[in-house]
């Protein structure tokens, strides 16, 4: 091979493996227990948890999986549901050429143990009864029209429930969406009628089954409440207003005998009201999240919701808390709304102050209204069913406990929220909150005594998207979050990664706790011996002093650059630099980063001990801990043989990219270089080197001083870096006198 084209070699594989050195590897901030993904499928927003089966069943695009529920990285079964050619070819031709496949939208349990799913089928909705017998899932194959149980659009919010084998649908009973429905199907189908002041322009957001029935004095019956948005009607605007609603409707309603037939007797709506910071619009729900205490009364239950702003302008998210109490109360006892005509063209809506027709309108049937003889809702009067029919719409808006939000936090939006209960060490018990976001990440908040706290924010997919589902198992005691991309496990708490006993304690998570016989920071849960913790007060006093610290040796050269890493256990700890015990400050040499101290032109002074501290106040004091310490040495130049430099990784796909470009460019230099010898490009090099033994002597002689001189300065032998096809003296002297310049140095 040429010996150009070897040093030519050699240097671009010296650049190749000082780029892999370089090259950026993905990091994924959190390891979490599992991650499911099958290639090819997307859209993971339907979840279904078979704990009795131990699995977790996923609905996605065109296909239904069943996962291990403690590993959900291990598929034991899956069936695919896909569209025909003719019904995507329908679909196309109906402008919807995109969204023409079968995304899975519903998936619930039944009574026989079969599952219910349903999906929007290329637009053209259809349900199913799937069965997971020997390991297999089975769709039966006995499909039923999906209108008015599944959406057509797979963009569309939605909501569903199943109770006692009555599906509760929230969604569009036609193709272009624009007529909503609050349906029970299938035995006995009752749904909203078709106007503006029942639903009017609505966004589906989740129901909850209230059994208000159980114990009931009054021989109530149970409710299911639908979360949603929509434009207000009552609102005196010239552009229209979005807000939030509640509606609920009785289990037990069959519809009126003459009015109202086969629709809702008992729906009524009223507005929530989620106020931050003095917005000028109201904020729009986006989840709610159902609580209620097993050994408590449905009175007790809270309904957790999330909030975002309706404009471009916040980037605020709310988290609002609501007594169920409060909401029945506003349905059973407060005053409507009715429609009155201004000018034989406006309609504007007030209080009514008229007389309530009896029985009371949207109620549900009674002991009381049994003694007057109405024992089902077909023999509701109509008076009662006019009334309600015209005027479904409260006067009062319910406003959230405490009457301001529990949570307002900047930042990306918030889109799914899931609660947990847990006792702490303290006996007593908290309400912990997960609430997802756009970005992909997890929220965890608990309110200790008025205080709302947040304990941490964990990345949970390597891409920053949307978490579109959130379920939680008792049995696990784990997470489930669902996105386009997959499905990924997660545990209640993350213990382990407090290294030192003051982090553990001034996390104030819940769950965790400082194990003084492992000195490990543990999961409460899950050790037999007294941990140390204080979630109200984040008293670190509790804890054991550490024990000194041994510095770690680092050296840098004079004049030269060196980083000392340190990383804050906490964001809401300040970080300190000390240089032997003496406050460091930010100056043109020493500059502080997010993860450490950079020194910059090291010299003399900058020899001693470092210290990174950080410092954290809490309700109690404030605590200082040391997270990293180093001794650093000046070394004199050449000598630094101590001096350590990290290296990278060196695998990833753009290292094996930069090394098939290697090998191309090799390989067309090689051309290259070939066809120039074989033009004679290149001979003229060897006639140079031939003719240079027939200078002058006095050149020969200069050029032997210089070659001398240059030997004991660089210890290397001086090649000349130009060549002259003339043999002139005064060019070749030209030619030397550049290449040596004005000190006489190459």
């Amino acid at each position: 091979m040429h010996p150009l084209l070897s040093l030519c070699v050699v240097w671009l594989l010296s650049m190749a493996l000082a780029l892999e050195e370089d090259s950026p590897v993905d990091s994924f901030p959190r390891d979490t227990i599992g991650l499911f993904h099958e290639e090819g499928v997307f859209n993971y927003s339907t979840m279904l948890l078979r704990e009795d089966l131990g699995l977790l069943v996923i609905g996605a695009r065109e296909a239904v999986y069943a996962v291990d529920l403690h590993d959900v990285s291990k598929k034991l079964a899956s069936v695919k549901w896909e569209v025909t050619q003719k019904q995507r070819q329908d679909c196309g031709n109906k402008g919807k050429n995109p969204e023409c496949k079968n995304y899975i939208r519903i998936l619930h349990e039944m009574e026989d143990n079969r599952m219910y799913v349903c999906g929007t089928n290329a637009f053209d909705p259809e349900c199913d009864y799937m069965s997971y017998t020997d390991g297999q899932l089975t769709l039966e194959k006995k499909t039923e029209d999906g209108k008015g149980k599944c959406p057509f659009d797979p963009y569309q919010k939605y909501a569903s429930l199943m109770v006692d084998d009555d599906l509760y649908s929230a969604t569009s009973m036609n193709f272009l969406g624009s007529e909503p429905v609050l349906i029970r199907s299938p035995e006995v189908i009752i749904r909203t009628e078709f106007k503006t002041s029942w639903l009017n322009e609505p966004h589906f957001v989740s129901f909850a089954h209230m059994p208000e029935s159980v114990n009931s004095i009054t021989g109530d019956d149970d409710k299911v409440y639908l979360f949603f948005s929509e434009t207000a009607v009552e609102c005196d605007c010239y552009n229209k207003l979005v807000v939030s609603r509640v509606a609920r409707v009785c289990k037990g309603d069959v519809g009126g005998e003459r009015t109202l037939q086969k629709k809702w007797t008992s729906f009524l709506k009223a507005r929530l009201e989620c106020p931050v910071l003095e917005s000028q619009l109201p904020y729009i729900i986006q989840d709610a999240y159902s609580w209620c205490d097993p050994e408590q009364p449905w009175t007790s239950c809270l309904f957790y919701t999330i909030f975002a702003p309706q404009s471009d302008t916040s980037d605020l998210s709310a988290v609002c808390v609501y007594k169920v109490s409060d909401i029945s109360k506003v349905f059973s006892e407060g005053k409507y709304k009715t429609p009155v005509t201004v000018e034989t063209s406006f309609v504007k809506w007030v209080m009514y102050s008229g007389e309530v027709p009896s029985p009371r309108p949207g109620a549900c049937i009674d002991d009381a209204a049994r003694k007057a003889g109405i024992n089902q809702t077909l023999d509701l009067p109509d008076q009662t069913l006019q009334f309600v029919k015209n005027r479904p719409l409260m006067d009062q808006v319910i406003q959230p406990v405490g009457g301001k939000p529990s949570l307002v936090r900047k930042g990306a939006m918030f889109t799914r929220i899931i609660v947990n209960q847990v006792r702490a060490e303290d006996n007593k018990t908290y309400n912990v909150m997960f609430i997802g976001t756009e970005n992909g990440t997890i929220v965890k908040a608990v309110n200790y005594n008025g205080e709302m706290f947040i304990i941490e924010e964990v990345h949970v997919f390597k891409s920053p998207e949307p978490i579109k589902i959130l379920r939680f198992s008792s049995v696990t005691n784990q997470l489930y979050a669902g996105s386009d991309s997959g499905v990924v496990q997660i545990p209640l708490a993350t213990c382990e990664r407090s290294s030192t006993c003051m982090d553990c304690v001034l996390n104030r998570d819940p769950y965790c706790g400082w194990e003084k016989e492992t000195g490990k920071c543990v999961a409460c849960s899950k050790s037999q011996n007294k941990v140390i913790q204080s979630v109200q007060d984040g008293d670190a006093s509790l804890c054991p002093k550490p024990a000194p610290s041994t510095p770690v040796n680092q050296s840098v050269w004079v004049g030269g650059n060196l980083k000392l890493l340190c990383t804050n256990p906490s964001n809401r700890a300040a970080t300190i630099w000390e240089q032997d015990r003496q406050t460091l400050s930010p100056t043109r040499r020493h500059h502080f980063l997010k993860d450490g101290l950079l020194i910059l032109n090291a010299s003399d002074s900058d020899a001693g001990v470092y210290r990174c501290l950080s410092v954290e106040r809490s309700k109690t004091n404030e605590y200082t801990s040391t997270v990293a310490e180093y001794q650093v040495t000046i070394a004199l130049s050449g000598k630094g043989d101590d001096i350590q430099f990290p290296h990278a990784q060196r695998d990833g796909p753009s290292v094996a990219g930069l090394q098939v470009a290697i090998v191309f460019f090799a390989i067309a230099f090689f051309g290259l270089l070939s066809w120039n010898i074989y033009k004679g490009h290149f001979t003229r090099s060897c006639i140079c080197r031939d003719k240079s033994a027939q200078l002058s002597p006095e050149v020969h002689e200069e050029m032997a001083l210089d070659s001398s001189n240059n030997k004991q300065r660089t210890g290397a032998e001086s090649k000349p870096l130009v060549c002259d096809t003339n043999n002139s003296k005064s060019q070749s002297l030209y030619y030397l006198g550049m290449a040596r310049g004005s000190t006489g140095e190459y």
